[in-house]
């Protein structure tokens, strides 16, 4: 049960930001080119588990995601918005497929995983 309350809230984060980014004319595009930039972030296993999980889950949290989100909305600035909506719907598109947050033990060892 706490899993499928995961991935629905994954799915509204993901519609919710797909709304909010449709008032914008940037296009689909570049949603769609950007959306997967987060999974760079898994470049740091080609280090070890440890940098891996430490820099995959930096960037697979809504609080880094918030970040340029926030600072646009008090700059108002278009790029900065844009920017932390298309990473935090990445976020939700993760948690919608039920990819988690990650444990030092191992790739696969996620917050789902232990549910």
């Amino acid at each position: 049960m706490n899993r499928v309350i995961l991935q629905l809230e994954g799915l509204f984060v993901l519609l919710f930001c797909m709304y909010f980014y449709s008032t914008y004319d940037y296009g689909w595009g570049l949603f769609l080119l950007f959306l997967l930039l987060p999974d760079i972030s898994m470049l740091g296993y080609f280090i070890n588990v440890k940098i891996g999980t430490l820099f995959y889950n930096l960037f697979h949290t809504y609080v880094t995601s918030a970040l340029p989100l926030a600072w646009g909305i008090i700059t108002h600035s278009d790029l900065s918005i844009i920017a932390g909506l298309i990473w935090t719907a990445h976020i939700g598109m993760d948690r919608l497929l039920g990819y988690g947050l990650k444990y030092p033990t191992h790739f696969k060892d996620t917050h789902f995983s232990k549910i």
